[in-house]
């Protein structure tokens, strides 16, 4: 299985070639994205055809998560005749907020296969992903992501309030791909973000084999908020970027 980082970048940054939420996952023949924040289109472009994707599996409904389905919607509808279609995973009301957005009711429908998302297992071409609410909005999820139902696995924290909340879904040895937004600084009552001291301690205690850290605030101090993982857990950690690749 294969992690490619499309886009790691919180709702706005001041890095330069910051995108957007967007991992893709690859087994095999199937190709999974998870998210698929603001500016991260170009970036799948140069990894695979877009159109071949088997599944996208949106974590909330924050536009840095999913805007840019919307030119993904644009390139299934208009550079092919009949328009391609991409399954699309989701938290309720996605298709709304897409056609709102367009005020144009069936927008999404004429390339997108929206489903509803909901706690459970999907079975995706190799892979299999499980899906279990986090605390961030009304409606947030996690991810696990496993190829033939065998580990190591990637478990997506999506946006998260709550390490815990995340805890049942990894097992010893997975790879926690988990938002680090607040960095090594408190967080703010009520943001519904993690820090690098609760990332730090759900690893050690759920014993991951490894830990990989996105969507960084701008502001926080990259070295600080790596160290301050470590201070908690002993195993590898890695603050990733867009182009970031690794076997799982």
């Amino acid at each position: 299985m294969k992690l490619t980082v499309l886009g790691a970048g919180p709702a706005y940054t001041d890095r330069p070639g910051a995108t957007g939420a967007a991992y893709l996952v690859r087994q095999g023949e199937t190709a999974v994205l998870l998210d698929f924040g603001q500016g991260s289109f170009p970036r799948l472009t140069g990894e695979i055809e877009p159109s071949t994707l088997d599944a996208i599996f949106v974590s909330h409904l924050h536009p840095d998560h999913f805007i840019d389905l919307v030119p993904l919607r644009h390139y299934l509808r208009y550079e092919f005749a009949p328009a391609r279609r991409v399954r699309v995973f989701a938290p309720a009301g996605l298709g709304e907020r897409l056609d709102a957005l367009h005020a144009e009711p069936g927008f999404t429908g004429e390339a997108l296969e929206v489903s509803a998302l909901g706690e459970g297992h999907v079975r995706v071409g190799g892979l299999t992903i499980e899906a279990r609410l986090v605390t961030h909005t009304e409606e947030s999820y996690g991810f696990r992501v496993v190829a033939d139902d065998t580990g190591p696995a990637l478990v997506y924290s999506g946006d998260c309030g709550r390490a815990s909340d995340l805890a049942p879904l990894i097992r010893p040895g997975d790879v926690l791909l988990t938002e680090v937004s607040f960095g090594s600084g408190v967080v703010p009552a009520g943001a519904q973000h993690l820090n690098a001291q609760a990332v730090g301690e759900l690893a050690a205690a759920t014993n991951a084999g490894q830990v990989l850290i996105t969507h960084l605030q701008m502001g926080n101090d990259e070295a600080a908020t790596i160290e301050a993982v470590k201070e908690r857990y002993r195993g590898p950690v890695e603050l990733v970027r867009p182009g970031s690749s690794l076997a799982i």
